[in-house]
């Protein structure tokens, strides 16, 4: 990390050049008409990772990076054009191809966080946790890498996000057959949708006679891309009012650890 860090302009979250060689064909070609365009999409990108690594508000952007209402405005954009979940599932891909596997994962395990969203439009109750806030599904692979994420409010129950979750793999990562997932997903209704989707869950039980902390499997995984997610201050809680930046903000962060790890391996 130490030799990583030299090569950034000037803050650990900024882009090398490695990596900017990586996403530099993604960022959207200049209008045929109109006024040449001005803004440098390197830095808008440096700053929106400084934010979401470092927790600051959009005001609180330091001044280089140009005025917080132009970076605001074009991380808006970029959401819009999906191009921050596009860097991330590109990034996934060539990560797993890496480490020697197929692109397309095979198998993913689900899970939900409950996280404090003080400034959401709505909200509710997670009796369980005692939080108020909205609820993270997501789905990774076996090795831990963000697969789907699907933001709801907190009362909504993790079997009941499940089923939103199992619809949107099936369409983006058309390979997976196999899940892994806790107790609370053992739900008649969850389990008939994964069956008519053709997915097989498996179930991963806490034997009842354990007492204290014990590494289950596969369930320590997903466990893991919560603590990974927890290192960008600004997932710590769920800062944002619409659910769409909430979402941006956790690709931003989940695929910049993958780019990282591809362009300096």
């Amino acid at each position: 990390m130490a030799q990583i860090a030299k090569k950034t302009k000037r803050y650990p979250s900024d882009l090398t050049d490695e990596e900017w060689e990586r996403i530099a064909p993604l960022m959207p070609a200049p209008g045929r008409r109109g006024r040449p365009r001005e803004v440098d999409f390197r830095e808008v990108v440096n700053a929106v990772r400084y934010l979401v690594r470092s927790g600051c508000g959009w005001r609180m952007l330091p001044i280089h990076f140009g005025p917080w209402q132009t970076v605001y405005g074009w991380f808006r954009e970029l959401a819009r054009r999906f191009l921050f979940q596009t860097i991330h599932d590109v990034a996934l891909m060539v990560d797993r191809e890496g480490a020697g596997r197929e692109a397309s994962p095979s198998a993913a395990v689900i899970d939900s966080q409950s996280v404090k969203a003080p400034q959401a439009e709505t909200r509710g109750y997670d009796a369980g946790k005692k939080i108020v806030g909205r609820k993270r599904h997501i789905a990774v692979d076996t090795d831990g890498r963000l697969l789907m994420v699907n933001l709801t409010t907190a009362d909504i129950s993790d079997s009941a996000g499940a089923q939103m979750i199992l619809d949107a793999i099936r369409k983006r990562w058309p390979w997976v057959k196999h899940l892994f997932a806790d107790g609370a997903y053992d739900r008649q209704q969850l389990m008939d949708k994964a069956a008519f989707l053709e997915f097989v869950v498996e179930i991963i039980r806490r034997s009842d006679d354990q007492k204290g902390f014990h590494v289950l499997p596969r369930r320590w995984v997903v466990e893991r891309t919560f603590g990974w997610m927890m290192r960008w201050r600004r997932l710590v809680r769920d800062y944002e009012q619409r659910i769409d930046v909430s979402h941006a903000m956790i690709l931003v962060a989940m695929g910049g650890n993958l780019l990282r790890r591809n362009a300096h391996p």
